[in-house]
C-alpha cells in the first residue's frame, strides 16, 4: 500500500470556533505505523470547555492532550478518543497489520504514530464501542481514588458517561448500595439499561459511605457535600475549567468530618504506581468494554465533515447527549 501524506485535522482556530483543515502529514519517523481513523468520540465535559476558550492559563500545561498541536485558547488540535485501523505496508509488523486501536489521538482521519502509544482493541469489543476507551480509563481511576469498600452505600452525582461508568463499576462491588443522581430525567432510560438506580435530586438520607461528584456543575458539588454521612468522603471528578465555585463548608461540613479529594486520570494512584503504568490502565480499560450493554453510553454519530457544527451545538446546548461518535 502506497503511504497517504496528508491528514483532514479539526482544528479549533479560536474560541468556539472549529474548522477542518487538510494538511501534510510529518516524516515518518522510525518505527511509526500510519493509523486510518474509523471513528473518534467528543469527549464532551472537557472538550466543550477547550472549544469553549475556558481552560484557565495556569492549567495550559497540565490540560495538554498527549498529541495535543497548538496552544490553547487556540489554535489548537485537541482532542484524545481515536479509534483506528493500521495500514499496512512493507515496514508494519507483522502483529500490528490491520489491527483495530486505540489511540488517544485528536480528531484526524490518519496519522502517523509510535506503536507503543496504541491500545489494540480486542475482537469481541467493535471498534464503534471503543471510543469509550478513554472515559473508561477516567473512571477506572476514579475507583482507584475513592476506594469503595464491599457493602457501601455510594451516591454519584452526575450522570454523564464517567458518572454512569463509576455507577457501573461501583454497582458490582458485592453488596453496595449506589445510587446516581441527576437533574436531567432522560438519564434514566440509560442507567436503567446499565442495571443503576437514577433519581432526579439528591436523597432526603445523609449517610452515604462515599460521595463521587462527576456533574461539572458547583451545585452538584454542594449537592455531594449534603448527602455524605458522617466521616465520609467526597471524591470530586469534575474540572470547572476558569469558573470559581463556593462551597457551604460553614454548614456540617466540619461537623461531619468530611473528606473532600480531587480526582484526575492524569496521574494514578500512589497505590497502583508500584505495579501499573498508564499502558497497563488503558488495556484493562479496552476490556471492560466488552459488555454491549455500554453502547447505551453513544447518543449520537456525525460524519466527520460536520464536526465543526457539531462541536458547536454540544458546547452551547448538549441536551440529551451522552457520548457522541464521530465517524471517517
Amino acid at each position: 500500500m502506497s503511504e497517504i501524506n496528508t491528514a483532514r485535522q479539526f482544528w479549533i482556530q479560536a474560541p468556539r470556533h472549529g474548522e477542518i483543515v487538510t494538511a501534510s502529514l510529518p516524516p515518518r519517523q522510525p518505527n511509526e505505523v500510519q493509523v486510518r481513523t474509523l471513528f473518534s468520540g467528543i469527549s464532551r465535559g472537557t472538550e466543550s470547555l477547550v472549544f469553549g476558550g475556558q481552560v484557565p492559563p495556569s492549567q495550559y500545561q497540565s490540560m495538554r492532550a498527549p498529541f495535543q498541536e497548538g496552544d490553547f485558547p487556540g489554535p489548537v488540535k485537541y482532542g484524545y478518543n481515536s479509534v483506528g485501523e493500521v495500514q499496512t505496508d512493507r515496514h508494519t509488523p507483522a502483529n500490528l497489520a490491520g489491527q483495530t486501536v486505540f489511540c488517544l489521538y485528536p480528531h484526524q482521519d490518519r496519522y502517523w504514530i509510535d506503536p507503543d502509544a496504541l491500545t489494540p482493541v480486542p475482537s469481541d469489543v467493535p471498534a464503534s464501542r471503543a471510543v469509550l476507551a478513554a472515559n473508561m480509563e477516567t473512571a477506572v481511576n476514579v475507583v482507584w481514588d475513592a476506594q469503595p469498600a464491599v457493602g457501601d452505600y455510594i451516591v454519584v452525582v452526575g450522570a454523564g458517561v464517567v458518572g454512569l461508568l463509576i455507577s457501573w463499576l461501583c454497582r458490582q462491588l458485592p453488596g453496595a448500595k449506589v445510587v446516581a443522581v441527576d437533574v436531567n430525567p432522560t438519564r434514566k432510560k440509560v442507567a436503567a439499561e446499565l442495571g443503576i438506580q437514577l433519581i432526579t435530586a439528591v436523597p432526603a438520607d445523609t449517610e452515604a459511605d462515599l460521595v463521587i461528584h462527576a456533574s461539572g456543575q458547583p451545585e452538584g458539588l454542594r449537592d455531594a457535600l449534603v448527602v455524605a454521612g458522617h466521616e465520609a468522603t467526597i471524591v470530586d471528578v469534575s474540572w470547572y475549567g476558569n469558573q470559581s465555585v463556593s462551597l457551604p463548608l460553614g454548614e456540617a461540613f466540619h461537623s461531619r468530618r468530611l473528606t473532600l479529594k480531587s480526582s484526575q486520570v492524569g496521574r494514578l494512584n500512589p497505590k497502583q504506581t508500584p505495579r501499573w503504568n498508564q499502558a497497563r490502565r488503558m488495556a484493562l480499560a479496552m476490556e471492560l468494554l466488552r459488555d454491549e450493554h455500554l453502547d447505551a453510553l453513544i447518543t449520537g454519530e456525525s460524519l466527520f465533515e460536520e464536526l465543526p457544527e457539531v462541536m458547536a451545538r454540544l458546547s452551547q446546548d448538549p441536551g440529551t447527549t451522552l457520548c457522541h461518535r464521530i465517524c471517517y
